[in-house]
């Protein structure tokens, strides 16, 4: 198992940010009035889309100056939990809309309308090349940061939906097929929930604890226990703060006669989890006179 890169976003990430977000209340000015004139409900809910992604932005802006905070006596991890928690409420605000987009659009197919599809293939060219370059601007702090993730998805989301349209606006405007706007607006709505659902996953995960997936506990703990002076480990606890802060503790039942002996084994158990598992912060608890007969303690009594 690799190691993973540690990102801390700043002064630049942030100014991408901002910048991000002034273009998306742009297009969805653009796109606001392009709807309208041209009838297109597609238009409309790729512009409540950039809408919510633009509101999206200023939570995460918000976000990142907050984790950026140093800890203090009351939080002593600090407030790198807010981009998770930026990360959560713009998922769920993603789900509202994409439930509303799918109301809607099965109402247009009921009753599909005449549309300007010269106008709708203007304004949704307009849409794309301002959200990929939004996307561009996000593409390398969403790699490592989910917060950031969250909000390149609403981008990313954004920059197909303005290819959906552009094919819908040809097909209307040389084949007369005017139910294509309100079918794009329904595939566009499936998309954007699906890709929120993942993100709201991740981030959910992130806050109720759970053991990062690219990690085995029972490869963990097999490890090291394998250690020279380690009988056992156990009372495991492995979670993430943020995206990239792991954090771990155990009981380490040792084959030494006292606490003073440990030193060495502490060493090795901190050189082990940062170059296997990507963990650079282990709170361990030795115990000395304790081992059970034979090397290993299963691995179903891991937790107290």
């Amino acid at each position: 198992m690799t190691e993973h890169p540690h990102h801390e976003a700043g002064a630049t990430s942030a100014t991408r940010l901002i910048a991000t977000m002034l273009l998306n209340f742009a297009i969805t000015l653009v796109e606001v009035g392009g709807g309208v004139l041209s009838g297109s409900l597609s238009l409309l809910s790729d512009a409540l889309h950039n809408f919510s992604d633009g509101i999206a932005l200023i939570v995460s802006y918000a976000a990142l100056r907050l984790s950026q905070k140093p800890r203090n006596d009351r939080y002593t991890f600090g407030l790198k939990r807010a981009q998770i928690l930026a990360a959560v409420v713009n998922a769920v605000v993603l789900l509202a809309i994409a439930v509303y987009l799918v109301r809607e659009a099965v109402a247009k197919l009921q009753h599909p309308q005449a549309i300007d599809g010269g106008l709708m293939l203007a304004v949704a060219a307009v849409g794309l090349v301002a959200n990929l370059l939004g996307t561009w601007l996000l593409h390398r702090d969403a790699q490592v940061n989910l917060n950031f993730r969250s909000a390149y998805l609403h981008l990313l989301s954004d920059a197909v939906s303005s290819v959906a349209v552009i094919l819908g606006a040809l097909a209307i405007e040389f084949l007369g097929l005017f139910w294509i706007d309100p079918a794009l607006s329904l595939l566009i709505a499936v998309y954007v929930g699906w890709e929120s659902w993942k993100i709201l996953q991740a981030a959910l995960e992130v806050l109720m604890l759970k053991v990062p997936g690219e990690i085995s506990l029972d490869e963990l703990q097999l490890a090291l226990e394998a250690l020279p002076g380690i009988c056992n480990v156990h009372h495991i606890h492995l979670w993430r703060v943020d995206d990239t802060d792991l954090h771990f503790e155990a009981h380490v039942d040792t084959d030494r006669e006292s606490l003073a002996e440990t030193g060495p084994i502490a060493s090795a158990v901190e050189n082990l989890l940062h170059e296997r598992f990507g963990i650079d912060h282990a709170t361990l608890q030795f115990e000395v006179g304790r081992c059970l007969t034979g090397k290993y303690r299963p691995v179903a009594h891991r937790h107290d």
